[in-house]
């Protein structure tokens, strides 16, 4: 017999016991990784409504745009404060804003589908969308003209979502608004 440095432990049994090692981290690796792949994705629609829970539980209209990369939120005012980005966000019909304070935050460039670029905040916090709960980060912008105060893009919306453009919660009151009054421009551009 060939001495080891287990003493009067088997070669056999000591390697026995290190691919016993292997394939239960291997299984478990295997089992972790076809967790992942086969969540469920959400079904939502072309517009639905978004859950802040960092903000109070704050509720607002998204516009769901597979074409955008990133996803944005209209922030009414934001300011560098020694505690980190003081953001003011509206509140959906009515006057009232809520303020929070993100420790964290970058500053990014976009460039929107015309070209033009903007240096905007980044910001990262929990949404909830359709029941479910998410990390998803927004670009802070001046969202004002647009019909949907948040715009959720693929970045947010990959491996998590599948959009059927049929479905959803859109505000049709407020996409009707403005579809008339872009064809009220229009019709004053002929003049």
């Amino acid at each position: 017999r060939t001495p080891t440095i287990f003493g009067a432990m088997d070669v056999a049994k000591v390697v026995n016991y290190y691919e016993n090692i292997e394939s239960n981290v291997l299984l478990w690796y295997n089992k972790r990784m076809n967790a992942i792949n086969s969540r469920e994705k959400t079904l939502i629609g072309r517009a639905e409504k978004v859950k802040f829970p960092t903000l109070g539980g704050l509720v607002l209209h998204a516009r769901i745009d597979t074409g955008a990369k990133t996803s944005s939120m209209w922030a009414i005012s934001t300011k560098v404060t020694k505690e980190g980005l003081k953001v003011e966000f509206p509140v959906e019909g009515s006057k009232k804003t809520i303020t929070h304070v993100f420790p964290h935050y970058t500053k990014v460039r976009v460039a929107s589908s015309m070209g033009h670029e903007q240096v905007r905040y980044k910001i990262r916090m929990s949404a909830v969308i359709k029941k479910r709960r998410i990390f998803a980060t927004f670009t802070l912008a001046d969202r004002s003209t647009q019909v949907y105060p948040v715009l959720v893009g693929r970045s947010t919306l990959t491996g998590k979502f599948i959009v059927d453009v049929a479905k959803g919660a859109p505000s049709r009151e407020l996409e009707d608004q403005r579809s008339a009054l872009l064809q009220a421009n229009i019709e004053e551009e002929k003049v």
